[in-house]
């Protein structure tokens, strides 16, 4: 096991590893220990009751927090014409469309997510190797392929998030920063969960949601008991 420093070892040490903590507790643990200089982000660990390796047990989505995620989202969009205008006027960070392919073939990645035109696709389909592994390139099921391009790019910088279930049947996720207090986390994390529960494939058998850990940047994961979650819905 890698040696630990003496500010996780301080903040390890203030949780129980034998209990499982309700979510106002856990909220209130992560935000008291985190030992980082800036306001760390405070995200969720799911496991869920799911095998990713077949596609009808696959758990993917977005969700747009009540309260974002306390992160400027760089956007970018590719648009012509009328569409290149209400991207900008929405907040778009750049736009463009055959320039904007060959600005990022040639390395420029100054952004968090991309939203397209379907339009578009064409010219965007050649950056697949280059966004497809970042996580950028634009879905259709994911909202981020449409005509709607003020309302794709309004919810992105608002926070809009978007989760896929790993190989292990985890979705991670952040859901805020330590700044936001317990009740605006608890919040968060509730309409992270109901999506999630919304999204359960029904070839899904048994217990769903397996676990919950939480965690702040840096900082050791609190596990949080699954039966709070229902307390938490209300």
């Amino acid at each position: 096991m890698p040696k630990r420093g003496k500010k996780y070892s301080k903040a390890f040490d203030e949780i129980d590893r034998s209990r499982k903590y309700s979510f106002q507790e856990a909220f209130e643990i992560a935000s008291k220990n985190s030992y980082v200089k800036f306001d760390a982000s405070v995200d969720l660990a799911v496991r869920l009751g799911v095998d990713p390796r077949h596609a009808d047990q696959m758990v993917r989505g977005t969700a747009a927090l009540p309260y974002g995620i306390g992160k400027t989202v760089r956007v970018v969009v590719f648009a012509k014409g009328e569409k290149e205008k209400e991207a900008l006027d929405a907040g778009a960070d750049f736009v463009g469309a055959e320039d904007l392919a060959e600005k990022i073939q040639k390395g420029w990645l100054e952004f968090d997510k991309a939203v397209a035109t379907p339009d578009m696709m064409g010219t965007v389909g050649k950056l697949g190797r280059i966004l497809g592994p970042r996580g950028m390139m634009p879905n259709a099921k994911l909202g981020t392929v449409t005509f709607d391009v003020a309302k794709a790019v309004t919810e992105l910088k608002a926070g809009k998030i978007d989760f896929k279930v790993d190989k292990a049947g985890i979705v991670h996720t952040t859901i805020g920063r330590v700044s936001f207090g317990v009740d605006k986390l608890q919040k968060n994390a509730a309409f992270f969960l109901d999506t999630i529960l919304r999204l359960k494939p029904p070839s899904s058998k048994g217990t769903y949601l397996k676990s919950i850990a939480i965690s702040t940047t840096m900082g050791p994961g609190i596990k949080v008991d699954t039966s709070y979650v229902r307390d938490l819905l209300r």
